[in-house]
């Protein structure tokens, strides 16, 4: 036993060699948000990287709380394609519970596991910026610029930046940004080693209903195929379109994970078997 320990530890060795100093983006999200096991788990991953010389950024999202708030103040939730309908109200109680409960949360959790963490929102020294996506979206945003001093001044005083996803208008707006997508521009803009999305599947599968047949790698122009064979579908497609986003902005690559699995981010960065689909250019 000791001995498969420390084998472990020596085959991580080049992997922790290999990011020491980058930064990883990791959107949390999902199955592992909501688990108190898997959370502990994410929590005690992130804090391991970085104290191995790993720049980690952690954008979150936080759609079951949100939901969890719409429904005490008697307000319904709703969806077009996909996306949250957010009118004032819906605005405002998303950034109460983003930027407020769910970050500061993330953040404590990360210092109980003797992590140090920052909580920061898109409106943090105008980190997300953003125009209204759609009318029929009420207060979504499509971002329309990124700035990252403020990452890379909290990772260059060591902390790990625990991040939500609202941004600024041009005339102080506040739009609620997809997570997915605010992770990809992010990790473009601090030019980032690897994006890792967290989902509840395996990754991208050849059958959707037969989880052996997950697809390892996929490069950025096998994409419009996949798409017309009806492999990418569905809830996958803003996944995967995100992650090509990212790849063609310069990240290295992507990776979408399966977040349910406990230590998943430690599988994918510091092992050979990988935790799920890799998208590279």
């Amino acid at each position: 036993m000791k001995k498969d320990r420390a084998a472990i530890l020596s085959d991580a060795l080049p992997y922790i060699q290999q990011y020491a100093g980058k930064t990883v983006v990791v959107k949390y999200g999902g199955n592992a948000m909501t688990n108190a096991e898997l959370k502990q788990a994410v929590m005690s991953d992130i804090v391991l990287l970085s104290l191995v010389g790993i720049r980690i950024v952690l954008v979150h999202g936080g759609g079951p709380e949100i939901n969890a708030m719409l429904e005490k103040v008697g307000k319904e939730s709703k969806f077009v394609n996909g996306l949250r309908y957010t009118d004032k109200e819906t605005m405002d109680i998303v950034q109460m519970v983003l930027c407020g409960k769910v970050n500061k949360d993330l953040v404590d959790m990360l210092h109980l596991h003797n992590g140090k963490a920052v909580g920061l929102c898109g409106l943090d020294g105008h980190l997300i910026e953003a125009e209204q996506k759609d009318e029929s979206l009420g207060l979504v945003g499509e971002i329309t610029a990124v700035n990252p001093q403020i990452i890379n001044d909290v990772l260059d005083k060591g902390y790990i930046p625990v991040i939500s996803t609202v941004a600024s208008g041009a005339n102080g707006e506040v739009y609620n940004i997809n997570a997915d997508t605010a992770a990809a521009r992010i990790a473009a803009e601090v030019k980032a080693a690897n994006l890792i999305l967290m989902t509840d599947i395996v990754g991208l599968l050849e059958d959707k209903d037969d989880e052996n047949t997950l697809i390892y790698s996929v490069g950025v122009s096998e994409v419009p195929y996949l798409k017309k064979q009806g492999i990418v579908s569905g809830g996958m497609i803003p996944k995967i379109d995100c992650c090509v986003e990212a790849v063609r902005r310069g990240v290295p690559k992507a990776n979408i994970i399966d977040g349910r699995i406990p230590h998943s981010i430690l599988i994918e960065l510091l092992t050979n078997e990988g935790a799920g689909t890799m998208i590279v250019s």
